[in-house]
């Protein structure tokens, strides 16, 4: 029986998965958590194999975190299980360590396979996943145009990267959120990309340290 424990800010999900694996002979709901600290007190006490996370859960600070739980509790296997965007969130996550990904949108199906892979070793992404990043840049030339940033957009684009928020940006820099939102556009104009989903496909690989 693979044990799990569900972190979600939003009593209803933890209603309905409970619901939904109450039967099942392959996966049981052990624990719940409305926020971070919740998770962390589980998880210091009880057996867990896979945590089903929101990436909006209270307490959990940035999407770097993961790697410091994967250092940790390295017997417990992270699924994203969020609201939050696939296209701009799920590469960062996987980076990070989660075992897989998956949007709140899809049937409840995914997220039992996702469940059933992850505990075996395996890593789970969607379809539509798998198809995002294997998109190819075609001939850009992704080092010329980083040349071309200033120190600060080169430190704005990294936290994008990282699947930081604007606000959440805005704090770590001490600038206001607007001041954020015009490093975006000039990223994007000097990075020839037409929104942050093209920017991520084409710059999430590249280590900026280098710069």
């Amino acid at each position: 029986m693979i044990r799990v424990f569900v972190a979600d800010p939003h009593p209803i999900i933890h209603k309905g998965l409970k619901a939904v694996f109450r039967n099942s002979n392959e996966i049981s709901i052990v624990g719940k958590g409305l926020c971070y600290l919740d998770m962390l007190d589980y998880l210091n006490s009880k057996k867990v194999d896979v945590v089903i996370l929101e990436l909006e859960l209270p307490g959990f600070e940035e999407i770097r975190t993961l790697r410091r739980l994967k250092d940790q509790y390295s017997n417990v296997r992270f699924l994203i299980f969020t609201s939050l965007s696939e296209e701009i969130y799920a590469i960062s996550a996987l980076k990070y360590g989660a075992s897989g990904f998956l949007c709140k949108k899809n049937p409840l199906k995914r997220l039992k396979d996702a469940i059933l892979k992850i505990s075996t070793g395996g890593v789970y992404i969607t379809n539509e996943l798998a198809e995002h990043m294997a998109f190819n840049e075609a001939g850009v030339n992704q080092s010329a145009l980083i040349n071309r940033l200033s120190e600060r957009e080169i430190q704005v684009l990294r936290l994008l990267l990282s699947g930081n928020r604007n606000k959440e940006i805005a704090i770590k820099l001490s600038i206001s959120d607007k001041t954020v939102s015009t490093y975006r556009s000039r990223l994007m104009e000097k990075l020839k990309v037409k929104n942050l989903v093209e920017m991520l496909n084409k710059f999430q690989n590249i280590d900026l340290d280098m710069y």
